[in-house]
């Protein structure tokens, strides 16, 4: 290609912003020239993306939690489509964000430009009737599990499995002891990682009753080291807080990022339901999964009928197996959560089926992600210029 490719963006968050410069980078390879512009991260700046607004304004969440950033994200909306509009990319990618890149992507496409939406909503768990909006806005949506595709084609939805860049990431194989090692943790202790989520809601919800279950643990088993990786300052704010009030005795250490680092050097997690519960499969790690919404997003979805899947964790969901405890809501409490992560923990039999059925689901999904991504991208290019240059 003489000419540039030309690609407006709008990533969401953090795993947005690794997302989108991963496809970057392997659509440079295919292509040579690209020219990327629209909401990123640092990283999507590196790869050579023109930064028009930050991916972490977009980093809301829920059903009600968004309705006070309301003005504020339809200006945002309004401004980029009429950048997008002005610019012309050849094709608009919207990573992740569903609630502001459907709506987004319906404007662009009705405007001429093809539209991609990376990262499938979880559209077959809850609010099915979103896939009405999603195909009258993307021309094809990338899907990172393999079963999502069949939801959309039944649906007569174009998409693709493309894979997990995770997947990619994290090795099939895992070194403990050098985990151990780098971040200085004695190499026969016990480890318990506890991963109350990365957004300050979610921590706010769930960091005390993680840290009821540590204490519950400790009680049981003296001998356990507890840590737990902190997404953010705000995060480690709010959990050592947290950790003052409710356990100020536990055996805790903190650190700054580094969460897969510490997933591979723990022995079993008690995770925030999303994307680490995903990591934590990838490093073979026996886990309890939990999740609390706010009150009144929770009442909407059970008074509603929103929720159609029996499971909410990822590796649930991936296996098609209860392998992984889930509490949700007024489930989760420290002594709950304490018991099934010590059964966890000291059930062998169990453990062995679970990191089976995890390495299977790893290798499933560790396929090239970005450049399989980038193929897709531009091979729905190429189907558009030959339909422009055929006679009817």
């Amino acid at each position: 290609m003489s000419d540039p490719l030309v690609i407006g963006l709008v990533a969401g968050e953090s795993s947005g912003d690794t997302l989108g410069a991963a496809l970057l980078e392997a659509l440079r390879a295919r292509v040579g020239k690209v020219e990327a512009f629209g909401i990123a991260g640092p990283r999507m700046r590196a790869a050579g993306c023109e930064v028009w607004a930050d991916s972490h304004e977009l980093a809301v969440m829920g059903l009600i939690e968004p309705l006070v950033h309301l003005p504020r994200l339809f200006a945002l909306r309004r401004r980029l489509v009429r950048e997008m509009a002005r610019k012309r990319p050849q094709v608009f990618v919207g990573i992740d964000a569903p609630a502001f890149n459907i709506g987004l992507e319906a404007q662009l496409r009705a405007r001429g430009i093809p539209t991609v939406q990376y990262v499938s909503p979880q559209v077959w768990a809850w609010r099915q009737g979103r896939v009405r909006s999603i195909a009258a806005a993307c021309d094809l949506v990338l899907c990172l599990f393999p079963f999502e595709t069949a939801f959309y084609s039944e649906h007569g939805v174009r998409a693709e499995f493309v894979g997990h860049p995770l997947a990619d990431q994290i090795p099939l194989e895992t070194d403990r002891a050098l985990a151990r090692k780098a971040l200085g943790l004695a190499p026969q202790a016990t480890v318990i990682a506890l991963l109350p989520g990365s957004r300050l809601g979610e921590v706010r919800r769930l960091g005390e009753d993680f840290l009821r279950a540590a204490l519950w643990l400790q009680g049981q088993r003296p001998d356990l080291t507890f840590i737990a990786p902190m997404a953010s300052p705000g995060v480690r704010e709010v959990f050592a807080g947290q950790r003052d009030r409710v356990a100020p005795r536990l055996a805790l250490q903190l650190f700054d990022g580094q969460a897969q680092q510490l997933l591979i050097a723990a022995n079993a997690v008690i995770v925030a339901s999303g994307t680490a519960t995903l990591e934590t499969l990838l490093t073979r790690r026996p886990m309890v999964v939990a999740y609390r919404f706010n009150a009144l997003t929770a009442f909407l979805l059970r008074g509603l009928g929103l929720v159609k899947v029996r499971h909410f964790s990822q590796p649930n969901l991936l296996t098609g197996k209860p392998l992984v405890p889930e509490f949700l809501q007024e489930q989760v409490n420290g002594q709950a959560l304490g018991q099934a992560l010590l059964k966890q923990l000291t059930d062998g039999a169990a453990k062995r089926v679970l990191q089976d059925e995890f390495l299977k689901v790893h290798r499933q999904l560790r396929v090239g992600a970005a450049d399989r991504a980038a193929q897709a991208i531009l091979g729905l290019l190429n189907e558009r210029r030959v339909a422009r240059v055929l006679p009817l």
